[in-house]
């Protein structure tokens, strides 16, 4: 880097630290500045800003100002500011040899609790008066003032009146004190009488009087309590010997009407059992008539059970049963009517070939009978003599079907079937005869 550079950089860094410098001491000075000129008033005290001239709102011209709580700044080389303390400032008072009103002299301890006032009125006076000064020295005002001001209120007030209206007697103190306050600036914050006393023992005569008055009274108050006490306990006695026979006379007039009522109540008792017994005599009676009735309704009930019902139901079950076996001889005979109707219909429409259709339908049952009556016959040892030629045993087996032959033609001669001339259609048919259309000599 060469030299002028270095330089310029050093100029400026110069530079910036100088104007740090002066910035720094500017903000000490400010602060300097705002430490010496700006008060701040705390609550439990009062700044007086004293060198200026300042109007009142009546007119009158003073010489300083003050500043009750928060902020102010101070003129400097004009204004001076000092600090009056605004707390209570505790003060003992005693007063001995202070006449009451009658000439009786008292001892008086109380203690008081005065601090600067903080009426903007007056305050200027307690400013006038004690600014700059000690609180030991306003201590003693006030309690110079108090003292001599609990003197001027005992003058007017009894030895009773201070003893026994303490609160009172407080009250009066304050009151007369506090024109003086308000002149010097003070404010007089409590007041609490602790001791009242005198020399010459009037207060405890006082004690000792009233104590005997007390005693006297409630001697008194004692001895008409007992008198009053037998007075009324002979009265209360009397009295209650008074109830006590009235008490016995409503006794006995009680068991009178007691055992009166209990008469009544036995002749209505007898009265009403004798009624209670009749109608229960009638009411059984009834009851008796009622269940005879009840007993001939129920033999009606068990007769019709055990003889009318079972008997009309072994009728009903006669006639659900004559019912039941005439059904199936009336149903076969209605069948067999349908049938039969069914039959001549079918017959009817069959024409000439009727006869051998009916025929060939019921050959089955004929053939079936045939064969029965043929498996009737019982052969039993058969002695076969043979001629010679082989032909005897042929001859015998041929006689089986010359049976069946026979028993045919019976049954053509008595019934006209002729089966064989059935079974044998005509030449040249074509079968007309198997299928029941034209079958031989059907006449």
């Amino acid at each position: 880097m060469q030299p002028e550079a270095v330089v310029s950089q050093l100029d400026k860094l110069g530079s910036v630290a100088a104007w740090a410098a002066v910035a720094g001491f500017g903000l000490l000075i400010l602060y300097v500045i705002i430490k010496q000129f700006l008060y701040i008033c705390r609550p439990n005290e009062v700044l007086i800003f004293s060198g200026r001239k300042r109007t009142l709102a009546d007119g009158s011209t003073v010489g300083f100002r003050p500043i009750f709580g928060g902020r102010a700044w101070r003129i400097p080389l004009i204004e001076q500011v000092d600090r009056i303390d605004m707390t209570i400032i505790p003060i003992e008072i005693k007063v001995t040899q202070a006449y009451s009103k009658g000439g009786i002299p008292l001892a008086v301890r109380a203690i008081a609790n005065v601090k600067i006032s903080n009426n903007p009125r007056h305050i200027l006076n307690a400013i006038e008066r004690f600014l700059g000064q000690e609180r030991a020295e306003i201590r003693q005002v006030a309690q110079e003032t108090l003292e001599g001001t609990l003197r001027g209120v005992l003058a007017q007030l009894t030895p009773e009146q201070v003893n026994e209206d303490r609160l009172r007697f407080a009250e009066s103190l304050a009151d007369d004190v506090e024109q003086d306050f308000e002149k010097l600036g003070l404010m007089l914050d409590t007041l609490k009488v602790q001791h009242v006393s005198d020399d010459v023992q009037y207060l405890d005569s006082i004690g000792r009087a009233q104590i005997a008055n007390v005693i006297k009274e409630a001697e008194i108050a004692e001895s008409n309590a007992k008198n009053e006490a037998n007075k009324r306990s002979a009265e209360a006695k009397a009295r209650g010997e008074i109830a006590r026979k009235d008490a016995e006379r409503a006794i006995v007039q009680k068991r009178n009407d007691m055992r009166r009522i209990a008469a009544d109540f036995e002749a209505q008792a007898e009265s009403e059992l004798r009624r209670a017994k009749a109608a229960g005599e009638q009411a059984r009676a009834e009851a008796e008539q009622k269940l005879q009735e009840v007993r001939q309704k129920l033999e009606q009930i068990r007769l019709q059970a055990d003889v009318v019902l079972p008997a009309d139901a072994e009728r009903r079950a006669q006639e659900f049963m004559a019912k039941g076996e005439a059904a199936p001889t009336e149903e076969d005979g209605k069948a067999l009517a349908r049938s039969l109707e069914l039959l001549s219909e079918a017959w009817a429409e069959a024409g000439e070939n009727a006869k051998d259709i009916f025929l060939i339908q019921q050959l089955e049952i004929l053939m079936g009978t045939i064969v029965k009556k043929l498996g009737a016959l019982k052969v039993g040892e058969v002695h076969i003599i043979d001629p010679g030629d082989g032909s005897a045993l042929p001859n015998y087996v041929a006689g089986f079907p010359a049976t069946v032959t026979s028993i045919l033609e019976t049954l053509r001669s008595t019934t006209g079937v002729d089966v064989t001339r059935i079974l044998q259609p005509e030449e040249g048919s074509n079968g007309a005869a198997a299928e029941g259309t034209q079958p031989p000599a059907a006449q």
